[in-house]
C-alpha cells in the first residue's frame, strides 16, 4: 500500500503534497492504543490542530462512490451478522475498507484544505504507514501504536465499549471474539508494514501509564 490515492493526485506530484504537508503530524496504530487520547494530549499542549479520522468517516462515506470504494460499499450493504459473525476474522481483515485505504484520498484532500497554522496533528487508525510514508516531510512526523491484546480489552473494557457491537448481533460472544481478533491481526500487520517501511512504533503494553506513553510519543514526533 504504497500509493496514496487517486484522489491525491488531484493534487500533484507526491513530493508538492509532502511539501504542503509537512507541518503535519501522524499517530497511527491498532484499535484501542490510546491514538485518540494522546493525540489530544499533544494538540492541547502544543497548540495544535487536532484531525481525528474516525470524527470524518461519515462524511468521508457519503463522498464515496461504490467505484471509488468497492469494500466500503459491500460493507454498507451487510447486516450485522454478515460484518461480525459470518465472516472468519481474515476475512474481516482483509475487506475492512478503511484498512484497505479506501477514502484515504479524502483524509489528504481535508489536510490540504486546512490553514497552514496551527500545525496539525491526525490521529487514527487509518492513517497506515504505507499511505503515510509518501506525505512525510521527515520520519520522525509519525509514529505507530501497536497494543497488546491485553492493553487493547481493558482500553475497550474501561470506555464500556467493548460489547457494544457485538450486542447488535445474533451471537456477540462470537460477535465479540471476530472483532478482537480481527484487531489483534491488524495489529500483528501494522507491526510488519512499519518495520518493513523502518517507520517508528511504540508497543502499548498494561504497564505503561498514560503519561508515559505521551511522553514518548512526544518524543517520537520531536514535539
Amino acid at each position: 500500500m504504497d500509493e496514496i490515492g487517486v484522489r491525491t493526485e488531484r493534487h500533484g506530484e507526491t513530493a508538492a503534497v509532502r511539501a504542503r504537508l509537512q507541518h503535519v503530524y501522524w499517530i497511527g496504530g491498532g484499535s484501542g492504543a490510546g491514538k485518540s487520547t494522546i493525540a489530544r494530549r499533544l494538540a492541547d499542549r502544543h497548540g495544535l490542530h487536532l484531525y481525528s479520522t474516525d470524527d470524518v468517516m461519515s462524511d468521508h462515506a457519503s463522498r464515496s462512490t461504490p467505484e471509488d470504494c468497492p469494500y466500503l460499499s459491500e460493507f454498507v450493504a451487510m447486516d450485522m451478522d454478515e460484518r461480525w459473525v459470518n465472516r472468519p476474522p481474515d476475512t474481516m481483515l482483509e475487506t475492512f475498507h478503511w484498512w484497505r485505504g479506501e477514502g484515504f484520498g479524502l483524509i489528504v484532500e481535508d489536510l490540504l484544505r486546512l490553514p497552514r497554522e496551527p500545525r496539525i496533528i491526525v490521529e487514527g487508525h487509518r492513517a497506515l504507514p504505507g499511505l503515510v510514508k509518501p506525505l512525510l516531510a521527515a520520519p520522525t512526523n509519525a509514529v505507530w501504536l501497536l497494543p497488546t491484546p491485553d492493553f487493547r480489552r481493558a482500553a475497550f473494557d474501561s470506555r464500556g465499549s467493548t460489547w457494544e457491537i457485538a450486542r447488535k448481533t445474533n451471537n456477540p460472544k462470537r460477535a465479540l471474539h471476530n472483532l478482537l481478533e480481527r484487531d489483534r491481526l491488524f495489529t500483528n500487520r501494522l507491526c510488519k508494514e512499519a518495520a518493513s517501511l523502518e517507520r517508528r512504533v511504540i508497543d502499548v503494553s498494561t504497564t505503561m501509564t498514560e503519561d508515559d506513553l505521551a511522553e514518548r510519543v512526544s518524543e517520537a514526533l520531536g514535539l
